[in-house]
């Protein structure tokens, strides 16, 4: 069995669609990240980041102790490997499709949460990071975009990286973005919103997710009173 602790944010929908796509058993637990449940002692044992998701299972291949992992991006290469789903197994597929997921983890990620926290969330107006990050998050889109040319995915197959990438591209309108001026980006997200997996992916503690932020939780989720921040 598969223990995964999480939360509806894009972090976590990249794990559940991996979960509902490869088939594998798994029991999820809540972590609260508007109430600061990433911060309790137990889950920072797990993930000393302060951040979900993180996975622990309980049967892995080598019989030994539990495995316990954090950080999405190395999850879901785990979750390949267990399942052998997802990841190509010839040498340059399998760096095809790792590569644009460290390119998620490492840019498209970061840089749509700081935009997304400037355009919705910030106390005041700063006009500057607003057109930074908005700037960036544009030539993230016409990057993605460019590789969706000839391909019908990331890395030619649908794999772990399309799953880290979509759950983040939902959140265009949010964004301040239209798909219109990416038309391959608007193809690829037609053609994978219609996974009956990946849908289940996404409505996994659907009635979990609050639709507006209480001030008490942007408190939390900002890191003003932690020294650990939060997604």
């Amino acid at each position: 069995m598969l223990d995964l602790y999480y939360w509806p944010t894009p972090n976590g929908w990249k794990i559940t669609i991996m979960l509902e796509e490869c088939g594998l058993p798994y029991r999820i637990v809540p972590v609260n990240i508007g109430k600061g449940e990433q911060f309790d002692p137990a889950f920072l044992s797990l993930s000393p980041n302060g951040r979900m998701p993180a996975l622990v299972d309980h049967a892995p291949e080598d019989g030994g102790e539990p495995v316990s992992l954090f950080e999405s991006g190395a999850i879901l290469e785990y979750l390949a490997e267990k399942s052998g789903c997802f990841l190509p197994v010839d040498l340059r597929g399998r760096y095809r499709a790792k590569q644009w997921l460290m390119w998620q983890m490492g840019g498209l990620g970061p840089m749509l949460g700081q935009n997304g926290h400037f355009l919705l969330y910030a106390p005041e107006k700063v006009p500057y990071a607003i057109d930074r990050y908005g700037r960036e998050a544009r030539r993230l889109y016409g990057v993605l975009d460019q590789a969706l040319t000839d391909v019908p995915c990331v890395a030619g197959d649908y794999s772990i990286a399309d799953m880290a990438i979509f759950p983040w591209v939902m959140t265009h309108k949010a964004q301040g973005i239209t798909l219109d001026d990416f038309p391959n980006v608007a193809r690829w997200f037609s053609r994978l919103r219609g996974r009956e997996a990946l849908q289940k992916g996404l409505a996994v503690g659907k009635a979990l997710r609050q639709s507006t932020m209480s001030d008490d939780a942007k408190r939390v989720l900002f890191g003003q009173n932690q020294t650990v921040t939060s997604e």
